[in-house]
Protein backbone atom coordinates (compact mmCIF):
# COMPACT_ATOMS: atom_id res chain seq x y z
CA UNK A 1 0.00 0.00 0.00
CA UNK A 2 2.20 2.48 -1.17
CA UNK A 3 -0.27 5.69 -1.17
CA UNK A 4 -1.34 7.52 2.00
CA UNK A 5 -4.10 6.31 3.93
CA UNK A 6 -6.72 8.51 5.30
CA UNK A 7 -7.19 8.19 8.96
CA UNK A 8 -9.77 9.30 11.35
CA UNK A 9 -9.55 10.37 15.30
CA UNK A 10 -10.79 7.35 15.89
CA UNK A 11 -7.85 5.51 13.64
CA UNK A 12 -4.90 6.95 15.10
CA UNK A 13 -3.80 5.14 18.59
CA UNK A 14 -4.07 1.90 16.03
CA UNK A 15 -2.66 2.79 12.63
CA UNK A 16 0.08 5.73 13.48
CA UNK A 17 1.13 5.20 17.48
CA UNK A 18 0.88 1.33 17.30
CA UNK A 19 2.44 0.29 14.21
CA UNK A 20 5.64 -1.46 14.37
CA UNK A 21 7.08 0.85 11.28
CA UNK A 22 7.66 4.27 11.58
CA UNK A 23 4.92 7.03 10.05
CA UNK A 24 4.79 10.00 8.80
CA UNK A 25 1.48 11.99 8.87
CA UNK A 26 0.56 14.82 6.85
CA UNK A 27 -1.85 17.07 8.42
CA UNK A 28 -3.72 18.65 5.60
CA UNK A 29 -7.06 20.19 4.46
CA UNK A 30 -8.91 20.34 0.62
CA UNK A 31 -8.71 24.30 0.73
CA UNK A 32 -5.36 24.20 1.92
CA UNK A 33 -2.90 25.41 -1.13
CA UNK A 34 0.52 24.38 0.26
CA UNK A 35 -1.21 20.84 1.32
CA UNK A 36 -1.95 20.29 -2.16
CA UNK A 37 1.82 21.63 -3.50
CA UNK A 38 3.11 18.80 -0.37
CA UNK A 39 0.86 15.71 -1.52
CA UNK A 40 2.50 14.63 -5.19
CA UNK A 41 6.47 14.55 -2.89
CA UNK A 42 4.47 12.51 -0.08
CA UNK A 43 2.90 10.11 -2.52
CA UNK A 44 6.51 9.43 -4.38
CA UNK A 45 7.87 9.36 -1.00
CA UNK A 46 5.45 6.77 -0.09
CA UNK A 47 6.51 5.09 -2.95
CA UNK A 48 9.80 4.87 -2.24
CA UNK A 49 9.38 4.30 1.41
CA UNK A 50 6.78 1.55 0.75
CA UNK A 51 7.09 -1.02 3.41
CA UNK A 52 9.71 0.57 5.15
CA UNK A 53 7.17 3.76 6.21
CA UNK A 54 3.91 3.95 6.67
CA UNK A 55 2.37 7.33 5.29
CA UNK A 56 -0.94 8.81 6.17
CA UNK A 57 -2.98 11.92 5.40
CA UNK A 58 -5.00 13.76 8.23
CA UNK A 59 -7.58 16.13 7.12
CA UNK A 60 -8.17 18.59 10.41
CA UNK A 61 -11.36 19.69 9.06
CA UNK A 62 -12.84 15.88 9.57
CA UNK A 63 -10.49 15.33 12.85
CA UNK A 64 -10.27 18.31 14.86
CA UNK A 65 -9.12 15.93 18.13
CA UNK A 66 -6.56 14.64 16.76
CA UNK A 67 -5.54 18.06 15.38
CA UNK A 68 -5.75 20.05 18.42
CA UNK A 69 -4.17 17.09 20.46
CA UNK A 70 -0.84 17.15 18.49
CA UNK A 71 -1.17 21.06 18.41
CA UNK A 72 -1.85 21.47 14.43
CA UNK A 73 -1.66 25.33 14.33
CA UNK A 74 -0.27 25.33 10.43
CA UNK A 75 -1.25 23.02 7.57
CA UNK A 76 -0.02 21.26 5.91
CA UNK A 77 2.12 19.81 8.94
CA UNK A 78 4.02 16.88 8.94
CA UNK A 79 4.80 14.76 11.92
CA UNK A 80 6.78 11.44 11.80
CA UNK A 81 6.10 8.98 14.55
CA UNK A 82 8.42 5.92 15.65
CA UNK A 83 7.32 3.37 18.44
CA UNK A 84 4.72 5.36 19.70
CA UNK A 85 6.61 8.85 19.61
CA UNK A 86 6.88 11.48 17.56
CA UNK A 87 10.15 12.25 16.59
CA UNK A 88 10.27 14.91 13.98
CA UNK A 89 8.09 17.57 12.67
CA UNK A 90 7.95 19.95 8.92
CA UNK A 91 5.54 23.09 9.31
CA UNK A 92 4.29 24.46 5.77
CA UNK A 93 5.95 23.71 2.14
CA UNK A 94 9.50 21.80 2.30
CA UNK A 95 11.35 20.15 -0.74
CA UNK A 96 11.45 16.20 -1.22
CA UNK A 97 14.93 16.18 0.74
CA UNK A 98 14.18 17.65 3.85
CA UNK A 99 11.32 14.61 4.11
CA UNK A 100 13.68 12.35 2.71
CA UNK A 101 16.27 13.37 5.63
CA UNK A 102 13.37 13.13 8.54
CA UNK A 103 12.17 10.07 7.41
CA UNK A 104 15.68 8.50 6.99
CA UNK A 105 16.52 9.76 10.46
CA UNK A 106 13.55 8.06 12.21
CA UNK A 107 14.47 4.94 10.39
CA UNK A 108 18.28 4.73 11.34
CA UNK A 109 17.84 6.44 14.90
CA UNK A 110 17.48 2.93 17.59
CA UNK A 111 16.37 4.99 20.21
CA UNK A 112 14.41 7.91 21.09
CA UNK A 113 15.97 10.99 22.62
CA UNK A 114 14.20 13.38 24.04
CA UNK A 115 13.89 16.36 22.47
Amino acid sequence: MSNPQEVTDAEFETVVLKSEIPVLVDFWAPWCGPCRMVAPIVEELAEEYDGRVKFVKVNIDDNVQTAVAYGIRSIPTLLVFKEGQQVDQTIGFRPKGDLQRSLEKALTQDTLIPS
